[in-house]
């Protein structure tokens, strides 16, 4: 799995380019990088996280995943740097 520079998001989600061989089972992907995520928020950011949630910070089961086959890498980037400016 390669994830380039090329991540943004929102306040409820993340848009992120990921290489990801064929032989690589996507929910797997997606698992190992929201558990890694939150451990990490928690260790860096766990005493503001607690003063906002009353519980642990729980990220969602669903993800989307959308297959860009074709598409030149340079409209990837901008599609996913271009996100939080829309707002």
């Amino acid at each position: 799995m390669s994830i380039g520079h090329w991540v943004n998001g929102e306040a409820d989600h993340v848009h992120g380019l990921i290489d990801l061989p064929p032989h690589r089972a996507v929910s797997e992907c997606v698992n190992a990088l929201k558990t890694n995520t939150s451990r990490l928020l928690r260790r860096d950011f766990g005493a503001e996280l607690e003063r906002v949630y009353r519980s642990p910070v729980r990220s969602s089961r669903s993800y989307c995943v959308i297959s860009v086959g074709g598409a030149p890498l340079e409209v990837l980037k901008a599609y996913i740097q271009q996100q939080d400016a829309r707002n």
